[in-house]
């Protein structure tokens, strides 16, 4: 279920996340990596596909992603880029 920016405020300070910055990605991949962090973040524009384990899940406008740390991924941003609100925690 979509949610807005405000929702997604509240369910990071829930969460022990600190506040959330602007990440905006062209059209394009980036190849099976990992990071140290454990990321969430709300698309605002555009698309992503996460690829994990095989499996690739799509996230539009509103969506939320969430992955843990270390967590081997890649991903692919949709033909316009993709524009999210990103947080990590260490």
């Amino acid at each position: 279920m979509p949610i807005n920016h405000t929702t997604f405020e509240a369910l990071l300070k829930e969460k022990g996340f600190p506040a959330a910055v602007l990440v905006e990605r062209d059209a394009g991949e980036l190849g099976p990596h990992r990071h140290d962090f454990e990321p969430m973040a709300l698309v605002l524009d555009g698309e992503i596909e996460i690829e994990i384990n095989g499996k690739t899940t799509v996230y539009r406008s509103g969506d939320v992603f969430h992955l843990e740390p270390n967590q081997l991924h890649s991903e692919r941003y949709g033909v316009k880029g993709v524009r999210y609100l990103a947080s990590r925690k260490e």
